[in-house]
């Protein structure tokens, strides 16, 4: 039976637009074609500036994590992201998976109305968004009622264009989700800005890392000068990026595997892997998102009620650009990351801190997660029992695989939050280009992508093969 609260949204479901799939799939090529111009309208939307407001973006934003995981621009047509989606997305499921609204999704009628009741929401937390970013002051500017309205309205259409071009992609008109593709073209193109940015600063020499070094080494100048740039991409920045990257990729092929065969296909044998990094990046991202929340609520509570004992412990702020509000002390000031080594040089303490705040958030969130993603000791040995598969030496019961994976799951799982905390503190500390959360996303996506397109070109060269791979 549909849940009533599906059937409620139905009348504002029906307003709703929906990109029918494809009759027949398209050719590769035209869908990377497909998928090209829709990366290159998000690229366009990020740097149109929403109505008067200059555009701005660097390490002086408080909530420059949370733009990376939303994809969003500073005062730009994608000022929100993809946040709307995410968020829509993640309150649908979870209230599908506390069973708290009816939905069976293997009716199409059913997955219908929970894809539109989703679409729905995402406008929802648009509207709620674009009046909290207004109200709060976090754009950084004092704005007439007249300005204001005509910003609301722009983030809330540009977010229903993002949800189009997302739908478009994930209905087989392109590769992938528009969601983890954004992500990672954000990613890449701050560091392609970051590495050969042209525009020249002081002295003339260009701000990018790369080619600042060999202006550097063609003048004579001095090389520490191209390593360390205050405030500036500097090869110290380019350097970590590079490590970074080479450490996450060979952490993520880090893994404990543990042999199964089936019971009734004798001859059947695999193996089960468990990663080192065993919840990937989750941690990190609700992190960062609780640290984002936490500055966002208090600065507008601070909008609105001022400075006072109890507001100062949650957030001492001043008024920073434009009036943005800038935490200064309490709680808030410790959550929110000093980007750049000068910065964590200025101030060791509150480096320290963040660093135990932000690790401590990262291994609460990785326990908790594999506690309700089904990724437990216990979910792992019903799911391989139930699918008729067994560990050789080992009875097929759950009990005996529970105290075995019971000794590796809650290991890897406390060390791989630890680990991605470590690498994106580390990646913020000194400066790495894209920030420490960005290069842990753009790994795993690229690496996802990679695999998606390998099976794309098996299955368009042969046909037959479609099937297995699941890529009809």
């Amino acid at each position: 039976m549909t849940s009533r609260f599906l059937e409620a949204l139905r009348p504002l479901i029906r307003l709703m637009p929906d990109i029918e799939p494809p009759a027949r799939r398209p050719p590769l090529s035209r869908r990377l074609l497909i998928t090209l111009v829709v990366l290159i309208l998000f690229f366009v939307m990020s740097h149109v500036p929403l109505y008067g407001l200059r555009p701005a973006r660097g390490a002086e934003d408080p909530l420059y994590a949370m733009r990376i995981i939303f994809a969003a621009s500073y005062r730009t047509l994608t000022e929100l992201g993809i946040g709307p989606i995410v968020t829509a997305g993640l309150v649908m499921q979870l209230l599908a998976y506390s069973e708290m609204i009816e939905v069976d999704m293997n009716d199409p009628r059913d997955r219908a109305l929970f894809t539109g009741a989703t679409k729905v929401l995402t406008i929802v937390f648009a509207m709620f968004e674009a009046s909290a970013y207004l109200y709060s002051g976090i754009i950084g500017q004092t704005l007439e009622p007249v300005q204001s309205a005509i910003i609301f309205a722009e983030l809330v259409i540009a977010s229903f264009i993002i949800m189009l071009l997302d739908e478009l992609l994930q209905k087989g008109w392109g590769i992938g989700s528009g969601v983890s593709l954004f992500i990672l073209a954000g990613v890449a193109q701050q560091i392609l800005w970051s590495c050969f940015a042209p525009i020249a600063i002081e002295g003339g020499r260009p701000l990018g890392a790369i080619l600042y070094f060999f202006s550097v080494l063609t003048s004579g100048g001095a090389l520490r000068d191209a390593f360390l740039r205050e405030n500036y991409p500097d090869m110290l920045g380019f350097t970590v990026t590079i490590a970074l990257l080479i450490a996450i990729v060979y952490l993520e092929s880090v893994r404990i595997e543990f042999p199964i065969t089936h019971v009734q296909y004798r001859g059947y044998s695999t193996r089960f892997p468990i990663k080192l990094l065993y919840v990937s990046n989750i941690p990190v991202i609700l992190a960062a998102a609780v640290a984002a929340n936490v500055y966002f609520f208090t600065s507008l509570a601070y909008s609105r009620f001022g400075s006072s004992p109890i507001m100062d412990l949650f957030g001492k702020f001043r008024a920073g650009e434009g009036g943005r509000p800038e935490p200064v002390g309490g709680l808030v000031y410790y959550m929110i990351a000093p980007r750049g080594w000068s910065n964590v040089l200025q101030d060791p303490v509150r480096s320290v801190v963040y660093a135990l705040i932000f690790t401590g958030l990262c291994v609460v969130f990785s326990i908790t997660w594999v506690e309700v993603g089904g990724m437990s000791a216990r979910d792992v040995a019903e799911q391989i029992v139930s699918s008729g598969l067994q560990i050789p030496g080992f009875r097929r019961a759950e009990l005996p695989l529970i105290r075995l994976f019971s000794r590796y799951i809650w290991a890897v799982t406390i060390l791989g939050g630890i680990l991605v905390a470590l690498i994106s503190i580390t990646g913020d500390f000194l400066g790495v280009f894209g920030g420490g959360i960005g290069i842990l996303l753009s790994v795993d996506i690229a690496y996802n992508y990679y695999t998606l397109l390998i099976q794309e070109r098996i299955a368009e060269a042969y046909p037959r093969i479609a099937r297995v791979l699941g890529v009809e």
